[in-house]
């Protein structure tokens, strides 16, 4: 299959990054490959973009004036957020850890190639794009008294409560109820949720899961999702498509 036939046409892009020639760059070469660019210095202009356009994923840098790129993530979390590819100069390990766990879906470190700038993009809309159901497909499944609408992207708990997941939570959550009762490796979740060309991050997928994980078992009150040291992760529970 040809790389264009993978690319959505006419995706909606927010770089929002203070270094205006970065920015401009990234951008440029992103319209060049047929996505839709906005642009914002701060978060008062990447908030003003969100309301005005249907924004799909949100390359974010970490260190903004005013309010931080984090705190922007965290904002954006939830079910109907876009994506958010987190930026970062520094490349330590605590910011990106941090990052994903207030909802990025991606992290790179600056200087990013276009390229892999574009790769990972991407592999966002990818992900994005695997979460609508065809009709072909079952769109709503059971387990444990939780109700997963694949076409609405939406987790409901037993007491009908709608539980709010990033767009990632809701991939590795999707590729749990197809597989249920089945191990899966953090190779083959890297896989359901970025694509066949993703490289598995470890520590994202532990982290992704782990929240995950809390979010069901505070409702559950048990343990679904277990982890199998050296193996990967299951949905322990009969799953039934409605």
């Amino acid at each position: 299959m040809a790389e264009d036939e993978l690319r959505p046409r006419e995706a909606d892009i927010l770089i929002v990054d203070d270094d205006d020639e970065l920015r401009r760059e990234m951008a440029d070469y992103l319209a060049g490959h047929g996505f839709l660019l906005h642009q914002a210095r701060d978060g008062k202009e990447a908030r003003a973009q969100l309301q005005s356009h249907p924004i799909q994923v949100v390359i974010l840098d970490v260190m903004l004036p005013g309010e931080d790129g984090l705190s922007i993530c965290q904002s954006l979390k939830g079910a109907d957020g876009p994506s958010v590819l987190m930026l970062s100069s520094m490349g330590e390990s605590i910011d990106r850890v941090l990052g994903l766990e207030l909802g990025a879906d991606d992290y790179v470190v600056k200087p990013v190639t276009p390229r892999e700038l574009l790769a990972r993009v991407r592999a966002l809309l990818r992900r994005r794009g695997n979460q609508s159901t065809p009709k072909s497909r079952i769109a709503t499944y059971a387990f444990s008294g939780f109700r997963f609408d694949l076409v609405r992207r939406q987790l409901r708990a037993p007491d009908d409560t709608v539980l709010m997941l990033t767009p990632g939570e809701l991939s590795l959550l999707g590729a749990l109820v197809e597989n249920p009762q089945r191990i899966l490796s953090r190779e083959e979740l890297a896989r359901f949720t970025r694509g066949n060309s993703a490289v598995s991050l470890d520590r994202a997928i532990d982290i992704q899961i782990s929240r995950l994980r809390k979010k069901i078992n505070e409702q559950s009150g048990m343990e679904i999702i277990k982890t199998h040291r050296g193996l990967g992760y299951i949905l322990d529970s009969k799953v039934i498509a409605l």
